[in-house]
């Protein structure tokens, strides 16, 4: 039996609906000074049934010490998601490498490195550069028609995280919206707007979007593409995954799940946020534009400041204690990224955006044995990004509300009005 705090108002971080107007950081607060492990009730929402409730781990040495101990905090257990899997699909969704533990985790890790190397990220450079190019042109173009305004979400960034990722993979660009397809009904299942009426079971319950009977598309054209890279090889990820001898079937094709959603949603979702903090700081913008900051730099601050994932679960494999709060074996803990990185216990003012902030131990990207294993191409897309943003939107301004995604996983942004010049 799971023991529950004291009966006080703790605020209630869970509900994807709260994220659609913004990231409750005011209530992170909260927790961080008085809750920093607080029980959440996991309510029904949005028509998917309710579950058993989870610890909300908000400070950043917390957030840290989960994340590094996969012994204490599996991603195996339960997987890595807030709500359960059916207990059915478990064995499928741990093939996954981000649903396992060491030693596993590290055999599909040096696996997958083998594709992922920084050499051959590094030689999409300057098609990413000119696609950045190419794009906020096309943009300028289109805001001359519209009073100077443009939706950089919908005209930029899906358009570009969306394609670097396909020439990554090697996927053709006749099946390219496939890839913005299978995101969306991954990432946006929360949200009415992003995702088609859910499928429903014989019992009439919500079928997980994660579950093999979704998936089903997505696994058969991973295997044929795979079947082309063996014939037809070429200097791309799905090639060198094809061709590992070491990598079962079944092991590729959830690779090629795992970059399709995490590798195009990393970015589709950091892009436009980063601009956005730009935009609501100009002086900011101002410093970076004239080179009075590094960009290296801004970047980590950018990310600090909207990182593209807002949770991650685990799952407690023995009885344990964390910030003075027991935890027994099988409560979810579940670690919230954008509260670490406003936790003033780990930065300075922290409600700051400077560029220039160092050190900046964000954990936008994770931390211990499953830090992203694309953050290099993440931060490589990143830069080459905002060099071309800031040499098409001098001054960027908000031009009207944006849109955000209904999820309490995805930072992510729906829409986003600037006014340029």
């Amino acid at each position: 039996m799971t023991s529950l705090p004291p009966l006080e108002v703790i605020p209630d971080v869970f509900d994807p609906r709260r994220y659609a107007t913004g990231v409750p950081y005011a209530d992170y607060r909260v927790l961080r000074d008085h809750h920093p492990v607080a029980w959440q009730d996991e309510h029904e929402v949005l028509g998917w049934p309710a579950g058993p409730g989870f610890w909300a781990v908000t400070r950043h040495a917390d957030v840290v010490r989960v994340l590094k101990d996969s012994g204490t905090y599996s991603s195996y257990v339960g997987a890595t998601q807030i709500r359960d899997p059916d207990p059915a699909d478990l064995p499928f969704i741990r093939r996954m490498m981000l649903n396992q533990d060491p030693p596993g985790h590290g055999r599909l890790r040096r696996l997958v490195s083998r594709a992922f190397t920084p050499g051959r990220v590094d030689r999409f450079a300057a098609v990413a550069r000119e696609r950045a190019r190419t794009l906020f042109a096309d943009a300028l173009e289109a805001a001359r028609d519209s009073a100077g305004t443009v939706d950089v979400v919908t005209a930029v960034t899906d358009e570009y995280a969306l394609l670097n990722l396909a020439d990554l993979l090697g996927v053709p660009e006749s099946d390219r919206r496939l890839l913005l397809r299978w995101t969306q009904r991954v990432i946006g299942y929360q949200d009415p707007d992003e995702a088609a009426p859910p499928v429903l079971d014989a019992a009439g319950k919500p079928i997980d979007p994660r579950s093999p009977a979704m998936l089903t598309d997505m696994f058969a054209y991973a295997r044929q593409l795979a079947a082309y890279k063996r014939r037809f090889p070429a200097d791309d990820v799905l090639t060198t995954l094809a061709h590992d001898a070491e990598l079962t079937g079944p092991e590729m094709e959830m690779f090629f799940f795992l970059l399709t959603v995490a590798g195009n949603d990393t970015v589709r979702s950091a892009a436009p946020g980063g601009l956005l903090a730009l935009a609501e700081h100009p002086e900011a913008c101002d410093l970076l534009r004239e080179g009075k900051v590094r960009l290296q730099a801004a970047i980590e601050e950018l990310l600090r400041w909207h990182p593209p994932v807002l949770t991650f679960r685990r799952t407690a494999a023995r009885d344990t204690e964390l910030a003075g709060q027991r935890i027994r074996t099988g409560d979810k803990v579940v670690v919230f990224h954008a509260s670490a990185n406003r936790d003033e216990r780990a930065f300075a003012d922290p409600e700051r955006l400077d560029l220039a902030r160092t050190p900046n131990p964000h954990v936008s990207f994770g931390d211990g044995p499953h830090v992203c294993l694309g953050a290099h191409f993440a931060r490589l897309q990143l830069r080459l990004f905002y060099e071309e943003a800031l040499r098409a939107l001098p001054a960027p301004r908000v031009a009207g509300p944006h849109e955000r995604l209904v999820s309490n996983f995805i930072n992510g942004l729906k829409s986003l009005p600037l006014q340029v010049r």
